[in-house]
């Protein structure tokens, strides 16, 4: 074994699931798969023993299910967790992304070794996850939760800015890490939001439909798939389809496409924020989340260069700094907040639009 092999632990009640994830992650010659547990509590001691790179975790398991699973090794021995799930089962899905929370990077569909085309491009996805997400520095998640803490935030610069906009949209944007974070985000905005959302996630094909269903039960505004040709209505939160993607078109109409991928990226963040920058120029905030890679950054400085509000996460928080860092490096970033006070801003913004500045 060598500094640069990935050292995979897999965990699932599944004897047949298991043989498949092991055969299948032996292909690659980096990753070498250090053990395999049954249950959660087995995965909490193995951490705490030998230290794997990754967690390759399913969460219906006896004695302790991935999601308590993850919340302890996230509270102890933080290492990056994988989830690796069958999405047939909407309930499966809604289990996934509550397993998110508690501190796992990504989540993938399991394969089941059919030889099929699609059955290929799982293993194509949990491979490359596995390598992608084995690079990540995750830190300890506390069991107390940060959101409902007072934001810092430059209250009088916000409502201020507020004053000069009419706002028609609202764009939000991220990869890795980034459904809790939207959560957090979009469960703090009140039912009657005048502003209308919409969402491009990086995930895994076979997640949108479910992320969509999670972000409703667990917010007071509607959310729901994004539909061609849809007026984009305040109340209302758009998440982009899978692997379509998501713009606002004039007369506020959405567009879900399938033009080419975007930085290798389809839904991409860059097409969003393009075209809310073409379609709203001033009127507009563009949020960019964590997430690996670049997506979104030099359209989100387009936003600001022609007036609109623009946040970015800030690297405490993030999973992952990319896609926020890189909107730093570019100076797209009006004001780099936590994602409490990222909500905060969205609703101070929202209250305040098109009212008189404040004078400080």
């Amino acid at each position: 074994m060598t500094e640069d092999d990935i050292r995979v632990l897999v965990v699932d009640d599944s004897a047949v699931a298991t043989l498949v994830l092991v055969h299948i992650l032996q292909t690659d010659p980096r990753i070498k798969v250090v053990g395999t547990v049954k249950d959660g509590k087995a995965a909490v001691e193995f951490v705490r023993m030998h230290r794997p790179d990754l967690v390759l975790m399913d969460f219906h398991m006896p004695r302790m299910d991935g999601s308590e699973a993850t919340k302890s090794i996230m509270q102890t021995q933080p290492v990056p967790v994988v989830i690796c799930s069958g999405v047939s089962d909407p309930r499966e899905m809604l289990t996934t992304f509550r397993v998110l929370e508690s501190g796992a990077v990504a989540c993938v569909a399991k394969p089941v070794g059919t030889g099929t085309a699609d059955d290929g491009r799982k293993i194509a996805n949990l491979l490359q996850t596995v390598k992608l997400m084995s690079e990540v520095k995750v830190v300890r998640h506390w069991p107390a939760p940060t959101m409902g803490l007072a934001p810092v935030l430059p209250v009088n610069s916000i409502l201020a800015e507020a004053g000069k906009h009419r706002f028609k949209a609202v764009g939000i944007g991220a990869s890795t890490g980034g459904p809790a974070v939207i959560k957090a985000i979009v469960s703090a905005l009140p039912q009657n939001y005048p502003i209308p959302v919409l969402v491009v996630q990086h995930i895994t094909p076979g997640f949108a439909a479910g992320m969509a269903e999670w972000l409703g039960k667990e917010s007071r505004m509607r959310v729901q798939l994004a539909v061609d040709g849809q007026l984009a209505q305040p109340g209302n939160v758009y998440v982009a389809p899978d692997s379509r993607h998501l713009a606002l078109t004039g007369g506020g109409l959405l567009s879900v496409n399938e033009r080419p991928p975007e930085n290798g990226l389809r839904p991409s963040v860059s097409h969003l924020f393009r075209s809310l920058a073409e379609v709203c120029g001033s009127d507009a905030i563009g949020v960019l989340l964590t997430g690996m890679g670049k997506d979104g950054a030099a359209e989100l400085r387009q936003m600001r260069e022609l007036g609109a509000v623009t946040l970015v996460q800030d690297k405490e928080t993030c999973v992952v700094n990319g896609m926020p860092g890189e909107a730093m490096t570019l100076g797209a970033a009006m004001y780099v907040l936590s994602p409490e006070g990222i909500a905060a801003a969205l609703v101070a913004l929202a209250n305040q639009t098109g009212k008189r500045e404040v004078t400080t």
